[in-house]
């Protein structure tokens, strides 16, 4: 069977089913509407006979006496005067008579004996028991179908007569189900009459809208043939092609013979398989890209003629302060503040569509940024198509070219000091050899020869210390790299520091996250990197104070003014070192100097501990950074680039647990 029949015939009978059912409760309704019409008419039968009988029995009682002691007398005058009076006969036979569903009147005593009856042979007999007709009415549809269509049976309307409060007697009007179905008869039959043409109609109209609403898939074959077709001129016939152009005659016979509707779902099937395949490409691509504009440096934002957001690389929100991938399809005006000089510069461009070609703005920060802003246009078409708007920041730039210059002179000393240590080392140990000689000739050791001798001594020793150091800090340092949690690192620094700064009088505070970090570090390198910051931080606090240690996650953010970076590119997730102490702050003016070798401001300074970090960070593909102010301390941060697999983590949020572990002089 075709599916298009099957579906005709399937929202036939649903309407079939509905229409029906209404019919159903419209003739169950009817049908209690008469039998509830009949119940208040032989009611009012029955009340008429009770009045009637009422007045009978007080006019043929009222000069008879009777003993009472004996009720069966009272019943027997009852009976008579009930039986002689004419205007209760004659009631009784005419209810009897014209009402189409009374089958019988009977009046009974209190002892359920009939005295009256429109059937001679109830009289003098028990009064028939029948049920009540308020059954008829408290029936549920079905049953009360049941009872009229069913056996004949008699139901009995009561009403009745008290005497002093007491039952005396009762009027029963029997009611035949046999008479309620012949009187409502041409009733039911006009009911049927309209359910049946009901359920004609109703069967005609979704046979009609049915055929209807499934005409449309005609059209939506032939849209679907004609992307079919551009499938195959695109080369890609595998994708959306539905009938192979090698198959057999009888094969392609029998597939023209297919029916529409599985025609339509099967290349709406190969159509969404096709979206599906593009879908994976782009999603491939969409990856790809934000990977490319996470690795620069330039921030880049893309809009389309409408003026809304469709591409904002990672530099560009992080030069613009922006959270997310909300900014995404937002417009222009919603993504630049105005109140800014760099908003207000970008939305003028936007608006006018004039081009910015590499103009420099100072923002309220005083951070230099580079603007261009170029409009995309169609050449053919003749319309404009977006915008494209490059942030490039100066600051980054003049820091990167610091940190170059930096590693140069760093790079140049260390071939300086490896060419001048080698140099200096021969002359030292010959000077040694003949001071040792003299020494040895010279016996007399109160001589002040031998005094002046041993200050040469000394000094030759510091000397050679001093240069060992530099060929210590020159030599290449082979690094012992391992994929390793940083936790624990960090926690054996502090454990080995704890004591020194318990000496000092500081108060140390860590804070370790509870997820892992996993770098590639060279452990033992890495702790002495850290113990050199925490010491320096220590001895400038003489009298003592606290000192902050915080591992923690984040994204690399370039180096501020006053820093020193050397990571990856902005996008990379890195574990941060945070060290903080309260000391009296660094001077701007000697603040690039720190990492010099040999530069020191204590008097029992080397000069070589930070200069050592820098080198350990720089080795690690790592950066170090401080920022301080006179007065309130410094504050150290030692980036790390974390490991291939935390990379991965796009998105997690960093966090940390404080665990204050003071040390309290």
């Amino acid at each position: 069977m075709r599916v298009k029949t099957k579906l005709v015939l399937a929202i036939t009978a649903l309407v079939f089913l509905i229409a029906g059912v209404l019919s159903l409760v419209y003739v169950s309704q009817l049908l209690h509407a008469a039998v509830q019409q009949s119940y208040d008419t032989n009611k009012v039968i029955a009340e008429q006979v009770r009045y009637a009988l009422q007045e009978a029995l007080e006019n043929g009682l009222q000069d008879q006496t009777f003993d009472p002691n004996h009720p069966d007398q009272l019943r027997v005058l009852a009976a008579e005067a009930a039986r002689n009076d004419e205007t209760l006969q004659a009631m009784v036979n005419s209810a009897d008579r014209y009402s189409l569903t009374v089958y019988d009147i009977n009046i009974g005593d209190s002892q359920s004996h009939t005295f009256l009856s429109t059937n001679a042979d109830n009289e003098d007999k028990p009064l028939p028991v029948r049920p009540n007709y308020d059954q008829l009415l408290k029936a549920n549809p079905i049953q009360l179908m049941k009872e009229i269509f069913g056996e004949p049976k008699v139901y009995d309307v009561v009403a009745p007569l008290d005497r002093y409060g007491q039952p005396f007697a009762t009027v029963n009007v029997g009611v035949r189900t046999t008479l309620l179905r012949a009187f409502y008869a041409p009733w039911l039959a006009e009911a049927f009459t309209l359910m049946g043409l009901a359920l004609l109609t109703a069967l005609l109209v979704a046979f009609l809208l049915s055929n209807l609403a499934l005409r449309p898939m005609a059209k939506i074959s032939q849209q679907l043939d004609y992307w079919t077709a551009i499938g195959k001129a695109a080369g890609k016939p595998e994708a959306l092609a539905i009938e192979p152009q090698d198959e057999p005659p009888g094969k392609k016979e029998a597939a023209q013979k297919q029916d529409m509707e599985e025609q339509v779902s099967s290349k709406i099937e190969m159509i969404g398989q096709r979206m599906r395949n593009v879908e994976e490409v782009f999603s491939a691509l969409r990856e790809n890209l934000d990977q490319i504009l996470g690795n620069l440096q330039d921030g880049i934002l893309l809009f389309t003629a409408e003026g809304r957001a469709v591409l904002v690389s990672e530099s560009a929100r992080r030069l613009l302060q922006i959270e997310g991938d909300a900014v995404l399809g937002r417009p222009a005006e919603e993504i630049f503040d105005r109140s800014t000089v760099l908003g207000a510069a970008l939305m003028e461009a936007l608006e006018s569509g004039a081009a910015l070609v590499e103009e420099e703005i100072r923002t309220e920060t005083g951070r230099r940024i580079q603007v261009s802003v170029e409009s995309i246009h169609d050449i053919e078409k003749r319309r404009g198509l977006g915008a494209l708007v490059t942030l490039h920041d100066l600051e980054s730039a003049a820091e990167i070219e610091s940190e170059l210059e930096l590693s140069r002179r760093m790079a140049a000393i260390g071939r300086l000091t490896s060419g001048v240590g080698h140099e200096v080392k021969n002359p030292i140990n010959a000077i040694v050899v003949h001071l040792e000689l003299l020494k040895s000739k010279l016996r007399d050791t109160e001589s002040p020869a031998v005094r002046h001798l041993e200050v040469i001594d000394a000094e030759i020793h510091r000397l050679d210390r001093v240069v060992q150091t530099l060929v210590d800090f020159s030599r290449p340092v082979e690094l012992q790299l391992h994929e390793q949690d940083l936790r624990p690192v960090i926690a054996d620094v502090l454990a080995l520091a704890r004591d020194e700064l318990y000496t000092r009088n500081v108060e140390l505070v860590s804070r370790i996250p509870p997820e892992p970090l996993t770098a590639n570090v060279d452990a033992d390198l890495l702790k002495q990197a850290v113990l050199n910051v925490i010491q320096n931080g220590a001895q400038a606090m003489p009298e003592g104070g606290r000192l902050e240690v915080t591992l923690e996650e984040e994204r690399r953010q370039p180096g501020g003014a006053n820093g020193f970076s050397a990571a990856g590119p902005p996008g990379m997730r890195s574990a941060v070192v945070r060290i903080a102490d309260q000391g009296p702050g660094i001077p701007d003016e000697i603040r690039e100097k720190i990492f010099d070798l040999y530069y020191t401001t204590k008097s029992e300074g080397s000069g070589i501990g930070l200069s050592m970090t820098y080198r350990i960070l720089q080795l690690h593909h790592g950066s170090v950074e401080v920022q301080s102010r006179v007065g309130r301390g410094s504050e150290f941060r030692l980036r790390i680039p974390l490991s291939a697999a935390e990379w991965g983590r796009r998105h997690l949020q960093p966090a940390s647990v404080d665990s204050e572990k003071g040390l309290v002089g």
